[in-house]
This record gives C-alpha cells, sequence and structure tokens, in this order.
C-alpha cells in the first residue's frame, strides 16, 4: 500500500504510476468517491496520459460496484469535465497530472455543479477510507451494480463557451495555439470552428509523453516554440494551453508573455461590462492592477488565498462574477464557478479584435507594475525562514504584514508575498514595484534572508 500522505493533494489525488499508485488503488477511489458525494451517478473523463484510460476506467468500477451510474465522456480537457458536471449536475472525476512530466497521474474531483473538494470538504475523508479498504479488504459492492455508459459532450462545450462570449462579429485574427501534446489539441479545433479566426497548430496530436516539450507554459522554456512562431508568421496572439488544457498562457504579436494578471484584469473589465457592479476574486499575489482595473471599472475586488478551492468558495459566499490567479487559473459565475482557461482565451480573442490596435498596446493597461514572477528558494526549515523574513520586516517603517497567505509585507511603493510550498521543501517569493529597479532591490533583500 502506497503513503497516500505522498500522492493526496490540496485539491486532487496524484501520484506516480504505477510506483505509488495502480488501477487497483484507483478502483477504491472509485468507490469511496461515490460514498462521499452519496451520488446515485457521477461523470468521469480522461486526458491523453498513456495510463489514464485504464485508471479511468477502474475508478468507474470501483464506482459502479456501489450501485452508481457512471457517465464516461472520454478524452477531456479538465474545464470540459466541470463543464459536464455543471451542465449534467454530476459530481465528477478527471484523470490528469496536469503539467507534470510524463510518469505523473492523478486525479482532480468534484461534486455536482464542478463544486470543488478540498482537503476539509471530502479529500480528507476519500483518503481515509481509501486506506481502511486497502488494509482490511474493499468495500461490501452493491446488490446491484451501476452502469457505465459513454456520452460525447466536446460540442456541447463549445457551444456554451461560444454562447458566453461573442466573437462573430471581429476582425479576422491570426492565432497560433501551443497545446504542448495536451489536451488543446482535442478541445480547441471544435471551440474555433466557424470563427473568424485563422488557426496555426502547434503540437496538437495526442501525446502524454509530450515529445516536443513539457505542457507546462509556466515555465519559459516551454512557451519558446510558441514566440518563435508567432514572431515567424506575423500573428496576432499566442496562446499556450498546459496539459489538461484547464490554463491557458497568453503571447503577444511580438512574442511577449502577457502577465496572468493584465489578463485577470483585462478579463474582469469585460465581465463587470456585462455583469455591472459585480464582485472580482483575486489572489493575493495577483497585480495591484487588479483591484484597480475593477474599481475604475465600478466593481468590488476580493482578496483571497492561492488555489482552487479557496477561489471557488470565496465565489460561491460573495456571488463573484469572475476570479483569476497569478497562475492563469480564471473562474466565471457563467461556468459554475469553475476555472476554464479557453473561456479566458475567447474574452482576450475578443477584446483584440474588438479594436485595430496590437494586443501589445490593448493590454498595456491593464500591465501598470514591475513584477519579479515566481521565484522558488529550497530551503531546510519552511517556519524559520519564514519567521526570520518577518522579524526583517515587521518594524519596517510603513510596511503592512498580513499573514492571509504565507507572510505578505506592503508598502506605498511595493509588495512581496512569500508562501511555503505544500508538496516541496520551497519557499516561493513574488515581488511588485512601481519600477523594476526597486522590484529587484527587495527581491534581492528577501532571497538575501530565505537563502542565509
Amino acid at each position: 500500500m502506497p503513503d497516500l500522505s505522498q500522492i493526496v493533494k490540496a485539491y486532487d489525488v496524484r501520484g506516480v504510476v504505477p510506483d505509488q499508485w495502480d488501477e487497483s488503488l484507483a478502483e477504491l477511489f472509485g468507490a469511496a468517491f461515490a460514498r462521499v458525494t452519496d451520488a446515485d451517478a457521477i461523470v468521469v473523463g480522461h486526458d491523453m496520459r498513456p495510463s489514464s484510460p485504464g485508471l479511468t476506467r477502474a475508478f468507474a468500477r470501483g464506482a459502479a460496484s456501489l450501485g452508481v451510474d457512471v457517465t464516461e465522456i472520454g478524452l477531456c480537457s479538465t474545464d470540459q469535465l466541470y463543464f459536464a458536471s455543471g451542465h449534467l449536475n454530476l459530481p465528477g472525476a478527471m484523470f490528469t497530472a496536469s503539467h507534470n512530466p510524463a510518469r505523473y497521474n492523478g486525479i482532480k474531483m468534484c461534486r455536482a455543479g464542478a463544486a470543488p473538494i478540498g482537503q476539509d470538504s471530502g479529500l480528507a475523508e476519500i483518503r481515509s477510507m481509501v486506506e481502511g479498504w486497502a488494509e482490511g479488504g474493499a468495500p461490501e459492492p452493491a446488490a446491484e451494480a451501476g452502469t457505465i455508459t459513454q456520452r460525447d459532450v466536446l460540442d456541447a462545450y463549445a457551444a456554451h463557451l461560444r454562447s458566453l462570449v461573442d466573437l462573430t462579429a471581429i476582425r479576422p485574427l491570426k492565432v497560433v495555439v501551443d497545446a504542448g501534446n495536451g489536451m488543446g489539441g482535442h478541445t480547441v479545433p471544435t471551440v474555433f470552428e466557424g470563427l473568424p479566426l485563422e488557426l496555426d497548430a502547434l503540437f496538437f496530436e495526442l501525446d502524454g509523453t509530450f515529445p516536443n516539450h513539457e505542457a507546462n507554459p509556466l515555465d519559459p522554456k516551454n512557451i519558446v516554440d510558441l514566440q518563435a512562431r508567432v514572431r515567424e508568421t506575423g500573428a496576432d496572439i499566442g496562446l499556450a494551453f498546459d496539459g489538461d488544457a484547464d490554463r491557458c498562457f497568453v503571447v503577444d504579436g511580438r512574442g511577449e508573455p502577457v502577465s496572468p494578471s493584465a489578463i485577470t484584469a483585462l478579463v474582469a473589465s469585460r465581465e463587470l461590462a456585462k455583469h455591472p457592479g459585480g464582485t472580482v476574486i483575486h489572489n493575493c499575489i495577483t497585480s495591484w492592477s487588479v483591484p484597480e482595473v475593477v474599481k475604475e471599472n465600478g466593481g468590488t475586488p476580493v482578496r483571497t488565498r492561492v488555489g482552487h478551492s479557496f477561489i471557488k468558495a470565496e465565489m460561491a459566499r460573495s456571488g463573484a462574477i469572475f476570479g483569476g490567479e497569478h497562475s492563469a487559473h480564471y473562474y466565471f459565475r457563467d461556468f459554475w464557478n469553475a476555472d476554464t482557461g479557453m473561456l479566458a482565451a475567447l474574452h482576450v480573442l475578443a477584446a483584440l479584435g474588438g479594436q485595430k490596435g496590437p494586443l501589445s498596446d490593448l493590454v498595456a493597461q491593464y500591465d501598470r507594475y514591475a513584477a519579479s514572477g515566481e521565484i522558488n528558494s529550497t530551503v531546510d526549515d519552511q517556519a524559520g525562514r519564514m519567521e526570520a523574513v518577518k522579524a526583517a520586516y515587521e518594524r519596517r517603517e510603513g510596511a503592512e504584514l498580513d499573514e492571509l497567505d504565507g507572510l505578505t509585507v506592503t508598502t506605498p511603493n511595493w509588495w512581496f508575498n512569500l508562501r511555503p510550498s505544500n508538496t516541496e521543501p520551497l519557499l516561493r517569493l513574488n515581488v511588485e514595484a512601481r519600477d523594476q529597479e526597486t522590484a529587484a532591490e527587495v527581491r534581492d533583500e528577501v532571497l538575501s534572508i530565505v537563502r542565509a
């Protein structure tokens, strides 16, 4: 029995296949998921990784053994699974390890209506149940097993997204999309079909071994091909999706990356035009520009912790219309409060195609400050290093400290956030300032303490 503490993370189950888990364990997770969600039926899908179909079918067998009917939607992006969960009003499970290397796989799970399952809202219970069964035998099967049927929801998913953003009247755009051999290669052609977009497809072949580059656009080396193609072809915009295509990264017509905070601000302004006075969620690492733009457009910004389950919970509590994170996760009330990079991409395309200028001019109004990007430091004592940084700044004149998520220190001219990783011996630093020189000074000062 593998150590489940190594594969059960903040909002999903993830491990190395087959070293940490296999189909027999996936079957137990299916049964536990059915038991914890107390559902009569569930929906499941999977990405293109070689291990995904077998793990998904085992999970379905486990749920069906307890009398639960299972709808398999087959190959899908994670936001396509969220669509199915919302559209069918069923708990859902997606087999993917997102942007992680090929040897990994995992499950992202949600309740009916794409509501999150987090550590305190079902995941710990699922883990405990699986551990108990693994040590003492499988659960007692139901008198009558549930059914397992197949259903294709790709066209319905695409139609729903296009109903939320009208691109029919935009000027024609040349768009380069790097799917990274991930699920964007499955969803993009159907979503873009019939729109005034000339699609230049990079690495659309579904291949969970990732032969071209890792499907993790957050790492700059993985968008080099996209940047080169945009510059080479004179495209208007480049889009890069991660492995399960729930996140979308943007480069402008010069091939320069566009900050996810700028995308959050842009989309927020568009959503507020549709829903005046609405609330917009942003995590504590997004740029100062996000709450500024929200207020300028008559909305109410709400700051929250980093992470899927926290954002979704706050959106449900506040009735927020939209939420964005520095990691390029974008959440929409019109999409069951779930995250969908594809819908964010459609908003950007609509904004770009609705005016004559280049994307760089459009986003300049939302990209107002100098940022360090996320910098990771490996440390032996996360808590001790965090305390050392706190001690260095808590008496700093003009500095305000808060610990909503890690440590955030804010002054009139700069801020930084330092957070421990939940899964690795790392501290993650993000710095923003009114100019690049100040951002570099603050970055170096904090790192000198962290790495002392």
